[in-house]
């Protein structure tokens, strides 16, 4: 009898996986996570520090790394619709997505490395070409990779466990770049650890650990559009509680209720923007739904062009903001070290841990939904607009996309300078930096929360439609 239940239950899980419902084992799940894991060590080293580098050591003025930051984001608007196309439209030996993981995933390295290199300092000519290079080949990494998540099960609660272990270790990630790279250039330049900064700077990861693998549980109990309506009031609610502590009390003897507030901050700011990468396989599945193609590189292009979107308001916005109020280098301001090989051998560290990283992520995944042969030959550039204008749902999570990274790289870029002996700039400077940590990054997640409660497809709806698109699969057999 107990043979006969094991084979029938063997039975049911080989047909849902021949339906494309596939369950994966916890290496693959971990293989998979660690793909974002490397991008973090190498990409959030550049968002949270390389502005700080770029104005405290290498000399460039705040203003024009501020326009550098936007034109390379333009750069990536013109860049993302071209690899996202092309990655749908090829099939290499080494696999659809993961391929790329290798291909790019080396000079990424390479070019993220050479940003914090001051053999040209000063010059804005080089800042330009290894800025543009890193960014370029960070898109030939990204867009696949997200493309990945969708092409390893169509099953919806598979992929929300992949989404939580992909966040958790993503932000394992950013707590080793938010915390760890200040202790590791202060090592590297023989100074006194700042450990007050590297804390503040930690708990924008912390509560990762704690929350997001609560997250498939909190959505089960509250529903989708709830849990992001809960988790963006809790960070707007850390803002402010931030902002009136650095206002109206002396930071230095208030620490603890700052650490606080930042942890209650970075609560709602993980999860939230976390759980929103489990939104794009469901318009993938959307997408296949209405055209019959699952063009998913198309799609993460498209959400790779508006969280550029997001990053380049994002960029731009601090270092506009610190020229405005008068932000000027400090020679007393020495929380971070100034020393510039202290900061090369760092992101030479993290560089190469995230390289290897991402060759891990390559052996444990595999594509396993995804377009035929004859609907890859048939993608083109002017299919990723017409998926946009056609696709609402994928318009609502653009917008999204645009506010919570424009939100991110605002508060991650001012970090450093609010932790950085803030009482030594001027008043307005003062006010210009809590801005951007405090009051721009809570207006935004306030009209994430407008936008997100446009978006249509809950648990139930995507279900169907998958099984839908199988149902469609199985006749055409």
């Amino acid at each position: 009898m107990k043979e006969n239940v094991n084979n029938s239950t063997a039975v049911a899980q080989d047909t849902q996986a021949a339906r494309g419902f596939y369950k994966l084992n916890w290496l693959q799940r971990i293989g998979f996570g660690s793909g974002d894991l490397a991008q973090n060590l190498i990409y959030q080293t550049i968002c949270m520090y390389l502005l700080f580098f770029y104005t405290d050591i290498y000399g460039l003025d705040a203003g024009a790394a501020a326009t550098m930051f936007l034109v390379v984001r333009l750069v990536d608007v013109l860049w993302d619709p071209i690899v996202g196309t092309y990655v749908d439209k090829h099939n290499p030996r080494l696999g659809k997505y993961r391929a790329y993981l290798v291909f790019a995933g080396l000079p990424l390295t390479a070019f993220a490395i050479l940003c914090f290199w001051d053999g040209f300092s000063g010059s804005l000519l080089y800042a330009y070409v290894t800025y543009v290079g890193m960014s370029m080949c960070y898109t030939f990494v990204n867009v696949p990779y997200g493309a990945l998540n969708s092409s390893l099960t169509r099953d919806t609660n598979e992929i929300t466990i992949l989404t939580s272990v992909r966040m958790f270790m993503a932000n394992v990630g950013g707590l080793a770049v938010s915390a760890g790279v200040p202790i590791l250039v202060a090592v590297m330049a023989a100074q006194k650890l700042p450990l007050q900064m590297a804390l503040f700077m930690g708990l924008g990861s912390l509560p990762s650990f704690i929350f997001m693998p609560m997250v498939p549980a909190i959505k089960r109990k509250i529903g989708k559009k709830n849990m992001f309506y809960v988790f963006l009031s809790i960070a707007i609610i850390g803002m402010v509680a931030l902002y009136v502590i650095s206002k109206f009390f002396d930071m230095k003897t208030n620490m603890t209720a700052i650490y606080i507030a930042q942890f209650i901050k970075s609560t709602g700011v993980i999860v939230a923007t976390g759980y929103m990468w489990a939104l794009v396989p469901e318009v993938i599945s959307f997408a296949e739904y209405k055209t019959g193609r699952r063009i998913s590189g198309i799609v993460n292009a498209l959400t790779g062009i508006f969280f550029k979107a997001g990053m380049a308001l994002g960029g731009v916005v601090p270092g506009i903001v610190l020229a405005v109020t008068g932000y000027h280098v400090t020679a007393q301001a020495n929380t971070l070290p100034k020393d510039p090989s202290a900061w090369f051998y760092a992101m030479l560290i993290y560089a190469l841990v995230g390289c290897v990283l991402l060759l891990f992520c390559f052996s444990q995944t595999k594509e396993r939904v995804v377009m035929d042969q004859k609907e890859t030959a048939n993608v083109k550039v002017s299919d990723l607009w017409k998926e946009f204008l056609r696709n609402r749902p994928l318009r609502v999570l653009a917008l999204f996309f645009i506010t919570a990274f424009a939100m991110m790289s605002v508060g991650n870029a001012a970090g450093a300078y609010f932790m950085n002996d803030l009482e030594l700039q001027t008043p307005e400077a003062q006010e210009g930096i809590r801005w951007l940590v405090c009051v721009i990054p809570a207006m935004l997640l306030v009209l994430a929360m407008f936008i997100i409660s446009k978006y249509e497809l809950t648990d139930e709806k995507v279900d169907a439609i998958n099984e839908e698109i199988e149902r469609r699969h199985l006749e055409e057999e």
